[in-house]
C-alpha cells in the first residue's frame, strides 16, 4: 500500500462521513480551523494531513481515527504493515492518539 492509495481511502472515508452528518465542506473546514480546499483536496487523494488534523477531523465527525482509515476490501496484511510504519513516525502527543486508534484497528484485522 502506497501513500497514494491511502490517501485515496482517507478521501472516501472523510466524504463519506461528512455527508452523514450533513456537513458541506466549508462547515467542516470552519470548525476545525482549515480552508475548504484543504478538505477538498483531502477527500480528492490530493493532500496528506497531520496529525493534528486528523485527530480534529475524527473528532468533527463523531468517528473514531481508524475509521477515516479503514478500507473497505484491503488485504489485512497490507493495513498492518502500513499502520506499523506510520506508527515509527510519530512523536507528539496527537500521533499518540492517532496510534492507539490504529492499534484499534490493526487489532481488528488480526482477530
Amino acid at each position: 500500500m502506497t501513500e497514494s492509495d491511502l490517501r485515496a481511502i482517507l478521501g472516501e472515508n472523510l466524504r463519506k462521513y461528512r455527508n452523514l452528518k450533513g456537513f458541506s465542506q466549508a462547515r467542516l473546514a470552519e470548525m476545525i480551523d482549515i480552508s475548504p480546499n484543504f478538505i477538498s483536496d483531502m477527500e480528492n487523494g490530493k493532500r496528506w494531513l497531520s496529525s493534528d488534523t486528523f485527530v480534529n477531523l475524527a473528532k468533527a465527525l463523531d468517528v473514531e481515527v481508524h475509521e477515516l482509515l479503514l478500507p473497505p476490501d484491503l488485504p489485512k496484511d497490507e493495513v498492518v504493515a502500513f499502520i506499523h510504519k506510520y506508527t515509527q513516525k510519530a512523536s507528539n502527543m496527537a500521533s499518540n492518539a492517532v496510534i492507539k486508534s490504529l492499534d484499534e484497528l490493526r487489532k481488528q484485522f488480526l482477530s
